[in-house]
């Protein structure tokens, strides 16, 4: 393979020789679009063409696929950029730390570590790994990581410290966060506007709402956090789950002064937090703001007004925005319609929900999953198991838009069994089951356990089932063993 350029001083890429890529490097990944399937492709075309490309537009690929998540790709690129003699520095390898234990699991980001020169281990490695522990919520090797950094002398910021607070919030040990605190403060580390809101989300976790008051009151008045967007959105979000609806008022107005650059996803959030406030009249304000913004308003934007809609109950005024984004949208978005078809699910309204379904399938918008899943819960609740089990089939035949398969609940699983169980419909639930196994892997204890049992209240045999458990490595409880030996026939 050719060896990458490690110098290229110019971040520019027209004036280069044939030797190297045509166009630059993230270009040429992205060329076929985003998925990682394409990516990779795009990938495997460079490495096999042999151009070179300078060491800067790698580093710049790597942030885009790190951003978008592609983590294999990139794990591929950084491998590659080690091939071809590309000078690592301590920050790449650090870089490729974090992306071995996205693409390929903790133990394989421990060996790369434990197999770099002890020059290479600085602070930036030491805390690549930290990081990783803490995504994999391993507290105690996170833990000892960071008495490492410690006792090796290494100058530390907030961002191991941070790290450490968002794992014990995750594992719901929220309460270990303020001594973190105390120990940054102690050591002279300045908290940032991270540290401060997880420790406020961590006060929050056990409703101590006035704690959260004091960690806002400690960051104004100690002048060097300011806060931002994600501030005052925590902020606003504790305050309406406390059910504080005057307080997070208040704080959404501080949030839309930090809106000064007009964010889409910034309008987006308002109008969710004020509708879950119950102030339909800020909801429509903030609505034509955003519209004044985004004349073009995307099919995002209209899903989220006609969602908060919705939850405030003001139906007529969902089917209005509705209509508005339906004569004038350029793609047939159905995750749009899917919010009106839920409403009208949930408010008996099928006929409805049906003509909507109908409406959208003639102007491109292919029912979904989600569609689906939303008729099958309507039956389900109304009693019809037959349609309701219908329309899962439908579900998992259509499967996830990202390519994953679809799954009913274990709610709904659990209902359908319930109910063959009680009818003694044994071929109701093998049938069931024959759809449930084209979007799982296996069945689990409890599925087999209800089929046994409706099994012997049907009076019915099998010659199969205890084979069909070795096969799917199922072991059921004692009762249900006393069941099964009822009904196994030779």
């Amino acid at each position: 393979m050719s060896v990458m350029n490690t110098y290229g001083r110019s971040k520019s890429v027209v004036k280069r020789s044939k030797k190297y890529l045509e166009e630059a490097l993230y270009l040429k990944l992205f060329k076929e679009g985003s998925s990682e399937l394409s990516v990779r492709q795009q990938l495997n075309q460079f490495i096999k063409s042999g151009k070179r490309v300078y060491k800067w537009e790698v580093g710049d690929t790597l942030k885009k696929l790190r951003h978008r998540k592609l983590y294999n790709p990139a794990l591929k690129l950084s491998e590659t950029m080690a091939k071809r003699n590309m000078i690592k520095t301590v920050s790449d390898q650090a870089i490729h730390l974090d992306l071995l234990a996205k693409a390929r699991g903790i133990a394989a980001a421990e060996t790369y570590f434990v197999n770099l020169h002890e020059s290479a281990k600085n602070h930036l490695c030491y805390g690549a790994l930290l990081n990783c522990y803490c995504k994999e919520l391993m507290a105690e090797k996170a833990e000892g990581v960071l008495e490492k950094m410690k006792e090796l002398g290494f100058p530390l910021s907030s961002m191991p410290y941070n790290s450490l607070m968002t794992l014990h919030t995750k594992v719901g040990k929220q309460q270990a966060v303020p001594s973190i605190i105390q120990e940054m403060k102690a050591n002279n580390i300045m908290l940032d506007s991270y540290t401060y809101n997880v420790w406020m989300r961590a006060l929050a976790a056990v409703n101590d709402i006035s704690g959260v008051e004091r960690v806002i009151g400690e960051m104004k008045r100690d002048g060097k956090v300011t806060g931002d967007w994600t501030t005052y959105s925590n902020l606003a979000s504790i305050y309406v789950d406390a059910g504080l609806f005057e307080k997070a008022e208040v704080a959404l107005k501080e949030l839309e002064k930090k809106n000064a650059r007009k964010d889409l996803s910034a309008y987006q959030f308002l109008i969710t937090l004020y509708g879950r406030t119950g102030n339909i009249h800020e909801v429509y304000r903030v609505w034509r703001s955003l519209r004044l913004a985004f004349p073009k308003t995307a099919n995002i934007s209209y899903l989220n007004m006609i969602q908060a809609l919705v939850n405030l109950k003001d139906l007529p005024g969902a089917e209005k925005c509705f209509r508005e984004w339906e004569s004038s949208c350029s793609t047939y978005d159905i995750r749009v319609a899917n919010v009106l078809i839920r409403a009208y699910a949930k408010l008996d309204m099928l006929e409805k929900a049906e003509e909507l379904k109908e409406r959208a399938r003639r102007r491109g918008g292919k029912p979904n999953a989600k569609t689906w899943e939303i008729l099958s819960d309507y039956h389900l609740q109304k009693g019809d198991f037959k349609l309701a089990v219908d329309f899962i089939n439908k579900a998992i035949s259509v499967g996830r838009g990202n390519g994953e398969k679809w799954v009913p609940s274990s709610e709904t699983i659990g209902t359908l069994m319930r109910h063959f169980e009680q009818e003694k419909d044994v071929d109701g639930a093998e049938e069931f089951l024959e759809i449930l196994k084209k979007s799982v892997d296996s069945l689990g204890a409890d599925v087999f356990e209800s089929l046994i049992r409706t099994y012997s209240a049907a009076g019915r045999t099998s010659s199969a089932m205890q084979r069909r458990l070795k096969m799917e490595n199922v072991d059921v409880n004692e009762e249900t063993k006393k069941v099964l030996e009822a009904i196994s026939v030779e």
